[in-house]
């Protein structure tokens, strides 16, 4: 979706939110030609086990948003009301179970060989869907952290995430770590649910693929109630056939260790929840009907628009990749990264440091990076998801 918002013809981008569809329904500008070949020249001088945080795609490899959307997208972009669900379980166990849903909702199909765009510092993304406002703004750069803030105050629903990505270089190999905390509180029952991420693996050779893999584990700190969901993709000789997007796990009463239910199926598809005390099996989460044919969010009111918005910042280069003007696109990212460069040095002239403006940072140790919401509720926004 392309929209003019000024008169020197600058467009804003609103892309589809990343979802499982079928081949036909894919977006033109996602796919790179000759793929291989440009990531074995990208990588050629990458080492094992670098951190490759501050590497810098090429156009070709970049999907048409920020790296900020997508984090929204896996949080607003639902064909269903998952969180509702959550919050009006009659009882912690059923409330505990539509949350361990509303994780798996949050695991969005990644394409290998192409990414969305580095956050700038300070950059930000706001959203609103139904009554749920979402609002995420990049803190730090050099390491990347990006937090996010969402509220529905008919639901007396709050969310809080905050995480860095660290990918390393591993030969045939490139892992995205994300580090940090996702919070989910259903404010009415007084329930705070933690939980991590999964892993994202892009597979080079010997056949080139993406993979969310490794453990998410989920706690609700008032109940007691946790569950342990694994996240693998097994491969056969050379790469070929093999069981993908295979998400397996369990939900166990931590004060007793007393295993609940049993959790199994594929998180791109469905997964069931078996009752380890009746052997009955049920339906937890169909993504087909949840992370599919959703629609690209419409912009209601463009003099609204921050200008830190994501859909500002890149309007340029999205209108490029869209069009496959690589030329373009490659002189537009330039501009947005030369100006960046330019910032940074003039802060640095001045002595000054960067402070976020929606949120309070901090960093420890033992904790790691922590992100405290300056306001209590996130305003409506001028882009609506669908």
């Amino acid at each position: 979706m392309v929209m003019q918002v000024d008169k020197k013809e600058r467009k804003i981008v609103v892309s589809k939110p990343l979802q499982v569809a079928k081949e036909s329904d894919s977006e033109e500008g996602y796919n790179a030609p000759n793929l291989l070949q440009r990531l074995l020249s990208l990588f050629k001088n990458v080492r094992s086990g670098s951190d490759l945080t501050s590497l810098q795609l090429p156009p070709l490899f970049n999907l048409p948003k920020s790296q900020l959307q997508c984090y929204g997208e896996s949080v607003y972009c639902t064909a269903s009301d998952i969180l509702t669900t959550c919050n009006r379980g009659q009882s912690p166990l059923d409330r505990f179970i539509s949350v361990v849903a509303w994780c798996i909702s949050t695991t969005r199909p990644a394409s290998f060989g192409v990414a969305p765009y580095n956050p700038i510092l300070g950059e930000t993304h706001h959203v609103s869907k139904g009554n749920l406002n979402v609002l995420l703004e990049q803190v730090s750069h050099h390491p990347p952290v990006t937090a996010l803030h969402a509220t529905d105050q008919k639901e007396n629903i709050e969310i809080i995430w905050c995480q860095q990505p660290v990918p390393k270089f591993y030969g045939t190999s490139v892992e995205a770590q994300v580090h940090g905390k996702r919070e989910l509180k259903l404010l009415n029952h007084g329930e705070t649910y933690e939980m991590n991420c999964p892993h994202l693996l892009f597979r080079i050779l010997p056949i080139p693929g993406a993979d969310w893999v490794g453990t998410v584990d989920i706690r609700c700190l008032e109940t007691g109630l946790v569950a342990e969901l694994t996240y693998k993709s097994s491969h056969s000789f050379l790469g070929f056939g093999g069981n993908h997007k295979v998400i397996k796990g369990k939900i166990l009463d931590s004060s007793s260790l007393k295993v609940l239910y049993e959790i199994d199926g594929h998180w791109d598809r469905i997964v069931k929840l078996k009752d380890r005390k009746n052997g009955q099996v049920r339906v937890i989460y169909d993504a087909t009907e949840v992370i599919s044919g959703l629609k690209a969010p419409i912009l209601i009111d463009e003099k609204c628009v921050w200008p830190t918005e994501s859909v500002n910042v890149w309007s340029e280069l999205s209108q490029a990749i869209m069009t496959k003007d690589w030329e373009k696109a490659r002189e537009a990212k330039q501009v947005v990264e030369e100006r960046q460069r330019e910032l940074v040095r003039e802060r640095e002239s001045k002595g000054e440091n960067w402070i976020p403006k929606h949120f309070v940072v901090s960093y420890s140790k033992e904790v790691g990076w922590d992100c405290s919401p300056i306001h209590k509720c996130v305003s409506a926004a001028p882009i609506i998801a669908l």
